[in-house]
């Protein structure tokens, strides 16, 4: 589908009575959510990245605290985590996007013995713990428990919050994270979120955070490429921007910059620029809003980093 009709689209969905119900229908037809199955075993894999990411900075998941910032469609990370261990995992979203039925699907595909050994093997703990956690919450799902019922109080979601003003006492989290979530986000709006994961983190407490800074309309036309967005202004720009496609276009060290000014240190940072972007970023006028990043910079359309308080 064209980008500006896509765009289009959505922007009415996001004004008109039943917009959410209708904007799920579309993504489960024709959008992001047709083949569930294979973006949740992705996401196995993000997972996977993220907590030997973690481990490489001596954190661990067992017995951990952890906050996600946006929850989504489904609860795939908690559900994980809740598996390999994790004492408390609270999931915060904007919106209530979270649909059972994708839920009891996520953990349908956690379950599969493949992704049974990359839980166990990368978070350090007995396969036969994880398939039994799993297990359970299968059996309590299907029965009609909540996420927090269902994962005996380890899994907590909360919907509408907000992740830069939460209830959680000063340092009740080791850990706070987040997955294709911050390049959805307001620049300010992620500068307070940082600040208040700091306030919930202790000493030496860190963030993780992936981020998917390519322009997402380019996953549904081929006609366009991930750094297409960066050839508009602000203004302009804008025209595209909808309730539920925003794109704040924030570069990768704007993520790290923003952590740093928040009083954190970057303790691991993996972006860099591929060549096939470079190439693709020399076929394109980027807009002179976008000077003062350097080439490279403007080509990175991925980010995982962790921060340490």
């Amino acid at each position: 589908m064209h980008w500006r009709i896509k765009g289009a689209i959505q922007k009415v969905l996001g004004a008109v009575p039943r917009g959410d119900d209708l904007h799920y229908q579309l993504q489960r037809r024709a959008g992001g959510l047709r083949d569930v199955t294979r973006e949740m075993t992705i996401k196995v894999d993000d997972w996977r990245v993220m907590v030997d990411m973690l481990a490489r900075c001596g954190a661990k998941v067992p017995g951990a605290r952890m906050l996600e910032i946006g929850t989504g469609w489904y609860t795939l990370f908690p559900f994980a985590l809740h598996a390999a261990g994790a004492a408390k995992v609270v999931t915060v979203d904007l919106n209530r996007y979270l649909r059972p039925e994708l839920t009891r699907q996520c953990v349908e595909v956690l379950a599969r013995p493949a992704h049974i050994e990359v839980l166990a093997a990368t978070a350090g703990v007995g396969a036969g713990d994880v398939e039994h956690r799993l297990a359970k919450v299968a059996r309590a799902l299907a029965s009609g428990a909540d996420v927090t019922a269902a994962t005996d109080g380890v899994v907590e979601y909360h919907a509408p919050a907000d992740a830069s003003a939460t209830s959680l006492a000063d340092g009740a989290i080791d850990i706070v994270f987040s997955n294709s979530v911050l390049e959805h986000v307001p620049g300010p709006v992620i500068a307070a979120i940082f600040a208040e994961a700091r306030r919930l983190l202790p000493a030496g407490g860190v963030m993780i955070h992936g981020v998917n800074c390519g322009d997402h309309y380019a996953y549904g036309d081929d006609a366009i490429n991930q750094l297409h967005y960066l050839s508009y202004s602000s203004a302009r720009w804008a025209k595209w921007q909808n309730r539920f496609l925003y794109q704040n276009r924030l570069r990768a060290p704007d993520f790290t910059d923003l952590a740093k000014a928040a009083g954190f240190t970057i303790a691991l940072d993996t972006s860099r620029a591929k060549p096939e972007r470079l190439a693709q970023l020399d076929q394109i006028k980027v807009h002179p809003e976008f000077a003062k990043y350097t080439r490279e910079q403007l080509a990175i359309t991925s980010i995982d980093f962790v921060a340490r308080k």
